[in-house]
């Protein structure tokens, strides 16, 4: 019999949990690709070291955008590599779960299950990210309990009110962890008159970002070229910058968690007030962000446990309950609406 596999596609990191090993891949989602032949050179962290490196016949790119497949055939190859590295060599093929976006298109759905299908998985079946999230974030979805979940990705922030094992309010911004990068690309070019890389922009985010001000202000020396100039050129960044530089995609994701509490009905909002938020995905581990958004709400939030891998876990888990799960596309925004108005 096949393995069971869970797939976290990510826009930043893809990862893989098989079930009865946990999570055994966990790699950028990124593909080297040369140019001139269109053969796939390298995949995932290898990959990744070539972002901004490349010769000219080389280009490494992200094959998905904002939570979904932006190039198809790239994406496709990049499941292959992946499930064949977490299985092996195959005698029968696996069933496989992937997660996506809450406000994912019908159309985006079919790419996604085409894509794995024909990279190697018997059965295709899908699950939205904050549902996988609050699985792995140890939150019992089947209860009459009302639960909020904002994950935090790469490409998007999926925000939904859960209860009696399904979504019954949510929203799905493409503003996420890259949308940060770019802010701080964009803050130094503007403050500093330096021009640096997505890669130095994310170490910005993970060594001295912030929501809050810290405690203990931080200072991080960055490299890059000098618009003035044009030469190379050091400067120091102070966490006390980043607030600043991370203000727009900040405040859309606070706004889009505010519509959500908004919309909630009101036999959940005191469910939610006593189990408050919980935050996942990578995001999330931006500094204060958390407190942001009590502070937005009113209402407290925490970060999960292994907040990164909550998804992957959470996908992971629900290998085990597949026969409820429809096989293929599934018209989540049908079942949603379905459900939202069970409340009313």
């Amino acid at each position: 019999m096949g393995k069971d596999i869970g797939i976290d596609l990510g826009t930043a990191t893809v990862l893989v949990y098989v079930k009865g090993s946990g999570i055994v891949i966990k790699e950028p989602s990124v593909v080297a690709i040369d140019k001139n032949t269109d053969r796939i050179i390298k995949v995932g962290r290898e990959a990744q070291r070539m972002l901004g490196r490349t010769p000219g016949n080389i280009t490494a790119i992200k094959p998905l955008r904002d939570g979904v497949i932006s190039q198809y055939e790239i994406t496709l190859k990049m499941i292959q590599y992946f499930i064949k590295k977490a299985c092996g060599t195959m005698i029968f093929k696996p069933r496989v779960i992937i997660c996506v976006p809450s406000g994912i298109t019908e159309v985006e759905e079919r790419a996604v299950v085409d894509a794995a299908t024909q990279a190697g998985a018997k059965r295709t079946y899908l699950i939205e990210e904050p549902v996988a999230a609050a699985i792995g974030a140890g939150i019992n979805i089947a209860a009459p309990n009302g639960h909020m979940v904002v994950d935090i990705g790469g490409g998007t922030t999926d925000i939904a009110v859960l209860s009696l094992g399904g979504v019954v309010v949510s929203e799905s911004i493409k503003v996420a962890g890259d949308k940060f990068d770019e802010a701080i690309i964009r803050y130094v070019r503007r403050k500093h008159n330096v021009l640096i890389g997505e890669r130095t922009a994310e170490a910005i985010k993970i060594k001295i970002g912030c929501a809050w001000p810290r405690k203990e202000p931080r200072t991080l020396e960055v490299k890059g070229r000098c618009l003035i100039q044009g030469l190379p050129r050091v400067v120091r960044i102070n966490s006390d910058e980043i607030p600043d530089a991370l203000e727009e995609p900040i405040t859309a994701i606070i706004e889009a968690v505010c519509s959500v509490v908004e919309r909630t009905p009101p036999e959940l909002i005191g469910d939610i007030l006593s189990n408050g938020i919980v935050m996942t995905g990578g995001g999330s581990l931006l500094y204060g962000l958390d407190r942001l958004i009590a502070y937005a709400t009113g209402i407290k939030t925490r970060v999960a446990d292994k907040a990164v891998s909550c998804v992957a876990i959470g996908t992971g888990k629900s290998l085990d309950n597949l026969s409820s799960i429809p096989e293929g596309a599934i018209n989540i925004s049908r079942i949603k609406s379905s459900r939202e108005n069970a409340f009313r």
